[in-house]
C-alpha cells in the first residue's frame, strides 16, 4: 500500500476578518486543517467577526485562537500548535481613512506584528508564506493600470506605507533565509461579510436606512472592484505556486533577482466609477440613493485598476465577477444578516 497523504494544514492571519473567514471556509472546504489567529479588535462591530468564528468552528479541523500579533509569545505558542504548512499573513490594521486617525494601530499591527509572523516563519519555515498587502502602495502613480514592476515608492498614508514595509520586510527574510513568498495586493474587495468601513456596506445601510450617502471627489472617482469569490480562488491557486529563485515567467513577472520572492497584484483591471457603482447598488436595493458630494480627502487616489497580466500567466486565472453580480450577493447577504 502506499504512503497516506498527509492532511495540509494553514496557519491564517486574521481568520475572523473578511478576506481570512472566507479563506478559511475556502481551505476547509478543499479539505486543509485550519488555524486562525486574530486579536479580535474593536476596529468594528466585534459581533459579525465572532459570528464568522462561529461558522467556521462548525468544522472539526478549525481551530481560533484570538491573539494580537504583537504578543509574541502567545503567537509563537499558537504558531508552534499549528505546525503549519503553508501561512496566509491577512491580519493587519485596515483602512485608508482611519490611519489619519489612530497611525500607531498601524505601527503596531502591520510593522511589529508582522516582524513577529516572519520571526516565526523564518525559525519554522513553511512550504509557501503568503501576505496581504494592497493597491494603495502604487500611491501617487498616475499611469494606469498599475503593474508589478512599477515604482511603489509614494505612498500617500501611512497605511500605505506599512503595507509597502511589510513587503520589502518580508523579502529580506525570503532573500536572507530562503522562505518562498507571494505578497498580493489587493484592489477593494468586496462582498457577503465584508467590512462595515468599506463604501458598499456604508452605502447600502444608509440607503435602506432612507439617509444619504457621503461620495467623496464629488463622484468623479474609479475603483477596481474584486469580488471576494474571484479573491479567494485566486489566492488558493497561488499557495501551490511558491516563487522559485532565478526562474522567472517572462518580463513582466516580479520575481525578485535574488529571492524566492514575487508581487502579484489580485484584480481584473475592469475599473467602474463611483457613481456607476451607485446606480448598481440602486438597482439591487430597488431605491434611489440621496447624494452628498464632498470633496476628496486627504489619502485618497483618483483611480485603481490592476494589470491581470501577471496572475493569468500563473495561475491560469483572473477576478472577473462583473458588479452586477458581486453587488446583489452582498445586497442578499445584508437583507438576510440584519433579519436574522
Amino acid at each position: 500500500m502506499g504512503e497516506e497523504k498527509r492532511t495540509r494544514r494553514a496557519l491564517v492571519t486574521g481568520g475572523a476578518g473578511f478576506i481570512g473567514y472566507h479563506l478559511a471556509k475556502r481551505l476547509l472546504t478543499d479539505g486543509w486543517i485550519v488555524v486562525s489567529v486574530d486579536g479580535m479588535t474593536p476596529y468594528y462591530d466585534l459581533a459579525l467577526k465572532r459570528c464568522r468564528i462561529e461558522m467556521l468552528q462548525k468544522s472539526n479541523a478549525f481551530t481560533a485562537h484570538e491573539v494580537m500579533l504583537e504578543d509574541m509569545t502567545a503567537l509563537t505558542d499558537a504558531y508552534v500548535a499549528a505546525q503549519p504548512d503553508v501561512v496566509v499573513h491577512l491580519a493587519a490594521q485596515a483602512g485608508v481613512r482611519y490611519s489619519l486617525e489612530n497611525p500607531r494601530a498601524y505601527v503596531d499591527a502591520n510593522l511589529i506584528g508582522s516582524f513577529n509572523v516572519l520571526e516565526l516563519v523564518r525559525n519554522h519555515s513553511p512550504a509557501h508564506f503568503l501576505l496581504a498587502s494592497t493597491s494603495s502602495v502604487y500611491g501617487a502613480n498616475t499611469i494606469l493600470p498599475f503593474g508589478e514592476m512599477d515604482q511603489t515608492d509614494h505612498a500617500m498614508t501611512l497605511y500605505a506605507a506599512t503595507k509597502k514595509a511589510t513587503e520589502v520586510m518580508s523579502h529580506s527574510y525570503a532573500h536572507l533565509w530562503k522562505i518562498p513568498t507571494t505578497a498580493f495586493r489587493f484592489f477593494t474587495v468586496y462582498g457577503p461579510w465584508g467590512r462595515p468601513d468599506m463604501a458598499l456596506f456604508k452605502f447600502v445601510k444608509a440607503m435602506l436606512a432612507d439617509q444619504p450617502i457621503d461620495v467623496y471627489g464629488q463622484g468623479d472617482m474609479q475603483r477596481d472592484f474584486t469580488y471576494i469569490d474571484d479573491l479567494i480562488e485566486s489566492i488558493v491557486r497561488l499557495i501551490d505556486c511558491p516563487p522559485v529563485a532565478g526562474a522567472p515567467i517572462g518580463s513582466i513577472d516580479s520575481l525578485s533577482p535574488v529571492a524566492p520572492h514575487r508581487v502579484v497584484n489580485i484584480g481584473g483591471g475592469h475599473p467602474v466609477d463611483l457613481l456607476g457603482f451607485i446606480k448598481v447598488i440602486e438597482q439591487s436595493l430597488g431605491r434611489r440613493a440621496k447624494l452628498n458630494m464632498l470633496p476628496m480627502q486627504p489619502g485618497d487616489v483618483r483611480a485603481t485598476s490592476a494589470s491581470a497580466e501577471l496572475i493569468e500567466k500563473l495561475i491560469g486565472y483572473k477576478p472577473s465577477t462583473s458588479v452586477e453580480t458581486g453587488v446583489q450577493a452582498f445586497v442578499d447577504w445584508y437583507r438576510s444578516y440584519h433579519t436574522s
